[in-house]
C-alpha cells in the first residue's frame, strides 16, 4: 500500500506531502489545479520519462519519494529476487531525483537503475490512464489479460512453454546451419583442408617469431654493432682506454696509501673498479669474437618471417590464436564430413523439440479456452455492473500460423452494447468513455487475482455522468475492500465514494502560483462535493444534496 507521497520542486508543486489511506482515496480540484501533475509526479518515481517542461528552468532538481507498506512474504520474497530488502518496520521507500540532463534513482537509499526501479514498482503500484484504456483497442493486451487472469493456473506450463521454446528455437536454428548444397560443401571442405595444410606444414613454435624477430633486428644492423663494440673494448680496455687508466691509479694510490693509512678505502675502491672494467672489457671481447652474421642465414631468417607474418594476418597476431583458428577449422572441416549424419540428428532433434513446444502450447491454449470461459462471464456481469446493460461480451481464440513462447494463441475482445447489434471488435464499437470503463470492469475482475495492493485511476470518468457514474463509484468502491484505489475525478458521485478525500488547488505564494494538497475533514468534503455538484453557485439547497450524497454513499459502503 501507497503511504505517502512526497513531492518537491515539480512544476506548479512547491512542495506536498501526501499521507495516503486505505480503500478509495479520491482526488479532486478545479480544472489546472495541477491533479495531472501528481500523477507525473507519481509516474516519474516508477522510472518513466518525465517531460521537461515539468522540470523547472531555474535548474532547481525536481524529487519525488513514495513510501509503501509491503505485506506477504510471497510479496518480499519477489522483492528479494530483485535485490531488494523489506525494511524492519515492512516499508520501501522509492525515491527518484531528477534536473535537466541527470537523473538519480533510490530504493531504500541505495541507488538503483532506472530499469530495476521499473520492476520492483511494477510490483507494488498499478497506474490506469487513458493511454491504458486506449491499449484495448489492440488484440495484444487482450491476451495479456486472459494471461493474468489465469496466471495461477498457467504459470507452471507458461514457465516450461518459455524453455521449450528455447529448445526449440535452438534446434531451429541448428538445422538451418545443414542448409547447404553438396557443391557449397565440397567448396567450403576444399577451402579449409587447404587452410589447414598451411597452418600445419608451418609448423608453429611458441615463442618463436618474437625471437626470429630479435635475431633479425640483431643481424640487419651487424654492422653498427660491430663498430660499437670496437670502440666500446677500445674505451674499456685500450692502452688508453679506462683500463689503463685505472690501472695506473691504483699503482699511484697504493704508493701513496704507504704513507697514508686513510686512503686504504679509496684504494680499495679503485681496484675494485680496475676488476670491474677489467671483466667488462673481456666480456665485449668475447661478445664480438662469438658474432657471425651470415648473409644466407639472414635470407632464410627473413623468408621464415615472411611466412609467419602472414599466417599473423590471416589467422591471429599470436601463437595462441593461429593454434585456435587451426582447431577451429579442423572440428569445421569434421563436421562437413560428418555433414549428413550430422544434419539427421539436428532434423531429429528439431522435430523432438518442435512436437514438444506444440504440446505444451497446446495445453496452454486448452487452459486458456477454460478461463476464457470464466473471464467471460466475469467481465459481462462486471459491466452489467457499470451500466452496460444490454452488454454481450466474448472472447475469440485465433490459432496462429507460428509458435512463440506464449503459445500459438492470439486473441480478441468482441463487444455488442445494444440488442440486436452483432458482436464486434472493441476498436468498431468502443467510445472512449466506454473504454474506460470497460477497463474498470477488467480491473475489478483481475483484482480477486491481482496481488498489486495499490491501484491509480485517472481519467476514468471520462465521458460519463449521472447512473453510470454511479455505478462507476461502486464499483471502485468494491475494487477498495481488497485494494487501495487512488482516482482523480471531476463526478460527485465518485467523489462521494471517498474513504480518504484531497483537494487540489492553486495558490499564490510570494508572487508565484503553486499547487497544494490538502486532506479533506468531514465537513469539507461537503463542501467540495458541493463545488462539484453546483459550479459557481453553491447554494444551501446544493449543500444538501452534496450531505444527502455523501450520506448514501456511507449507507452502500456500510
Amino acid at each position: 500500500m501507497l503511504l505517502n507521497l512526497h513531492v518537491k520542486n515539480l512544476a506548479l508543486i512547491d512542495e506536498a506531502d501526501v499521507n495516503l489511506g486505505e480503500g478509495l482515496n479520491i482526488l479532486t480540484g478545479e480544472t489546472g489545479a495541477g491533479k495531472s501533475i501528481l500523477i507525473d509526479a507519481v509516474n516519474m518515481a516508477l522510472g518513466a520519462k518525465t517531460a521537461r517542461g515539468l522540470l523547472r528552468e531555474n535548474g532547481e532538481p525536481a524529487g519525488v519519494e513514495l513510501l509503501f507498506s509491503v505485506s506477504g512474504q510471497e510479496k518480499e520474497d519477489a522483492l528479494k529476487e530483485l535485490g531488494v530488502t523489506v525494511e524492519e518496520d515492512g516499508s520501501v521507500l522509492i525515491a527518484r531525483r531528477m534536473s535537466r540532463g541527470k537523473s538519480i534513482c533510490r530504493i531504500n537509499d541505495e541507488t538503483v537503475t532506472v530499469s530495476k526501479l521499473r520492476a520492483v514498482t511494477a510490483l507494488l503500484i498499478d497506474i490506469h490512464g487513458q493511454h491504458e484504456h486506449q491499449s484495448l483497442l489492440h488484440k495484444t493486451k487482450h491476451l495479456e489479460i486472459l494471461d493474468a487472469y489465469a496466471k495461477v493456473r498457467e504459470q507452471h506450463i507458461k514457465g516450461k512453454l518459455a524453455e521449450s521454446y528455447r529448445v526449440f528455437s535452438s534446434a531451429q536454428k541448428e538445422l538451418a546451419s545443414f542448409e547447404m548444397g553438396e557443391e557449397e560443401r565440397l567448396r567450403e571442405m576444399d577451402f579449409l583442408s587447404y587452410e589447414i595444410r598451411e597452418l600445419e606444414q608451418a609448423e608453429l613454435v611458441d615463442g618463436e617469431i618474437e625471437e626470429l624477430e630479435l635475431r633479425h633486428r640483431q643481424m640487419v644492423n651487424g654492422a653498427r654493432i660491430m663498430e660499437s663494440l670496437a670502440k666500446a673494448i677500445e674505451y674499456a680496455g685500450g692502452e688508453t682506454g679506462a683500463g689503463d687508466f685505472l690501472s695506473r691509479a691504483v699503482r699511484e694510490l697504493s704508493e701513496a696509501a704507504h704513507y697514508d693509512e686513510g686512503l686504504s678505502e679509496l684504494l680499495a675502491q679503485a681496484e675494485e673498479a680496475e676488476g670491474l672494467v677489467g671483466d667488462l672489457g673481456r666480456g665485449l671481447s668475447d661478445y664480438a669474437s662469438d658474432l657471425e652474421f651470415d648473409d644466407r642465414e639472414l635470407l632464410a631468417l627473413e623468408s621464415r618471417l615472411d611466412l609467419l607474418h602472414g599466417l599473423q594476418a590471416k589467422y591471429g597476431s599470436t601463437y595462441e590464436e593461429m593454434v585456435q583458428a587451426l582447431d577451429g577449422r579442423r572440428e569445421k572441416l569434421m563436421a562437413l564430413q560428418e555433414f549428413d549424419e550430422r544434419k539427421q540428428k539436428a532434423k531429429e532433434s528439431y522435430e523432438r523439440a518442435r512436437e514438444e513446444a506444440y504440446r505444451l502450447a497446446g495445453e496452454l491454449s486448452q487452459i486458456r479456452n477454460e478461463e476464457a470461459e470464466k473471464l467471460t462471464v466475469s467481465i459481462r456481469e462486471a459491466l452489467v455492473d457499470l451500466n452496460f446493460l444490454e452488454v454481450q461480451f466474448s472472447i475469440e481464440f485465433t490459432e496462429l500460423s507460428h509458435i512463440s513462447a506464449n503459445g500459438t494463441d492470439e486473441i480478441e475482445f468482441l463487444l455488442s452494447t445494444n440488442p440486436g447489434e452483432p458482436l464486434k471488435p472493441l476498436s468498431q464499437v468502443a467510445s472512449g468513455g466506454e473504454l474506460s470503463r470497460i477497463m474498470l470492469a477488467i480491473k475489478a475482475v483481475l483484482a480477486d487475482s491481482d496481488d498489486i495492493e495499490t491501484l491509480i485511476f485517472d481519467e476514468i470518468d471520462t465521458g460519463i455522468s449521472g447512473r453510470t457514474a454511479q455505478r462507476v463509484s461502486e464499483k471502485l468502491n468494491d475494487i477498495g475492500k481488497s485494494h487501495q484505489v487512488i482516482c482523480i475525478t471531476h463526478l460527485p458521485q465518485i467523489a462521494a465514494m471517498a474513504d480518504c478525500h484531497y483537494k487540489i488547488e492553486k495558490a499564490v505564494k510570494n508572487g508565484r502560483t503553486v499547487t497544494e494538497v490538502t486532506k479533506l475533514t468531514a465537513d469539507e468534503e461537503i463542501e467540495e462535493l458541493a463545488r462539484l455538484l453546483g459550479g459557481a453557485a453553491i447554494t444551501q439547497a446544493v449543500k444538501k444534496n452534496a450531505r444527502e450524497m455523501k450520506e448514501l454513499a456511507k449507507n452502500r459502503k456500510d
